[in-house]
């Protein structure tokens, strides 16, 4: 990493500029907002990863007690061996226990949720399931692996996200789907408009919690989950438990078990340092020295709006770069082309916003760029764990302005 950080006093008498979001309001990729100072000098690091443990599993995924169907398509998608959280979770919620599963991002929460609730989709056929997402993209990613693991099963399904036709939904609703994934506020819409009737919806899923209370979807959650029939069976899933998080599911669970298989925050095996610059010119210029270093194989860039990261994007394309933008002000159609491209390698840069890029989940990201300072510290671990995944070495870059 060839660039290192000078400490830099703030002028005496003057005010810090603050970069610290106000939690859980909806920034929708709007810019820094006032709040507490994060000094430049938390954004050097040295990676500090882990020799994970051995962990042997309990089962294998021929081992569970579930419909012929299920274990075609896990034999089929070349599943042998559960990962922590679904060698764990899998059993409880076959049994149809209330769990709350804490594990860290990209550890395979997916399938830990969606054997249980698709074993009882296919066992009752009175049964529905509501599974919730903070993103369009997560929600997308859950409905593709719900797909995959029910194919040959008629199970039918909606997906309710924002950015998509209303039309298509509706017309998925008035089918009565038994599986419905969405995003709160899009779900919130539906039951607002009288399109989604939820008191027989008796499975709910809550995934990243901790990052839809982030986002201000509280109210949301809450509305919805009154809105759900009793009894139900909960997952919640989330990478942290803070209070909210933890006053949340203790309102709607009432002796919920909990799984914990995180290991250290995300961000632990990411080498952590920062970019100076002095003008708008300079810090173009030293981005395009960073991108240009052979090391530098798949970067995911953070810009602060929806402008800005366009106008990054045509800048970096026009310089020769191969690069997609995802932002709020793009179709869902555009961000998933866009996404897609991205994890085939057929684009190595992905341009961003902080609210377009939580639903991303791509292994061998390698280098994490914040070209504008995040709103909050906690956006900042959460940005730059996305590199530095299934065990190799990632890097940030979080560029500073100043001497």
């Amino acid at each position: 990493m060839p660039y290192s950080y000078r400490s830099r006093r703030a002028p005496s008498g003057g005010t810090r500029q603050a970069y610290h979001a106000v939690p859980n309001k909806r920034n929708r990729g709007r810019g820094p907002r006032r709040g507490d100072y994060i000094d430049p000098a938390r954004f050097i690091q040295a990676a500090k990863p882990r020799e994970a443990a051995v962990y042997t599993p309990t089962h294998q995924f021929a081992d569970f007690a579930i419909d012929p169907i299920i274990k075609r398509n896990i034999e089929f998608r070349g599943l042998v061996t559960p990962t922590p959280i679904q060698d764990q979770t899998i059993p409880e919620g076959l049994l149809g226990k209330d769990i709350v599963g804490i594990a860290n991002t990209g550890t395979g929460k997916t399938i830990a949720f969606a054997i249980p609730v698709i074993e009882r989709l296919l066992a009752e056929p009175s049964s529905r399931a509501l599974i919730m997402a903070p993103t369009r993209e997560l929600a997308q990613q859950i409905m593709e692996e719900m797909r995959s693991l029910t194919k040959g099963a008629k199970i039918w399904s909606a997906l309710l996200i924002g950015g998509n036709a209303m039309g298509p939904q509706l017309r998925d609703l008035r089918s009565n789907p038994r599986l419905v994934v969405g995003t709160p506020g899009r779900i919130k819409d539906h039951i607002e408009r009288r399109t989604i009737n939820l008191l027989h919806f008796n499975m709910v899923v809550l995934d990243e919690v901790d990052r839809m209370l982030d986002m201000g979807f509280i109210h949301d959650m809450r509305t919805i989950l009154e809105r759900m029939g009793k009894p139900r069976q909960s997952f919640f899933f989330s990478a942290t438990m803070n209070r909210e998080v933890s006053d949340l599911i203790a309102t709607f669970a009432a002796t919920p078990l909990t799984i914990s298989v995180k290991t250290g925050e995300s961000s632990d095996n990411v080498e952590q340092d920062v970019v100076r610059y002095i003008s708008k010119e300079q810090k173009l210029e030293k981005l395009h020295d960073v991108l240009i270093d052979q090391s530098v194989n798949k970067v995911l860039v953070f810009d602060e709006t929806q402008r800005s990261v366009e106008r990054l994007h045509k800048e970096l394309e026009s310089r020769g770069f191969t690069a997609a933008a995802i932002h709020g002000g793009k179709t869902q159609g555009q961000r998933r082309r866009a996404l897609e491209m991205f994890k085939k390698n057929d684009v190595r840069i992905l341009v961003a916003t902080d609210v377009a890029a939580r639903g991303i989940d791509v292994s061998d990201i390698t280098h994490v760029i914040n070209y504008s300072v995040p709103t909050s510290y906690e956006d900042y671990v959460h940005r730059i764990g996305r590199a530095g995944r299934a065990g190799r070495l990632g890097f940030a870059l979080t560029f500073v302005e100043g001497q």
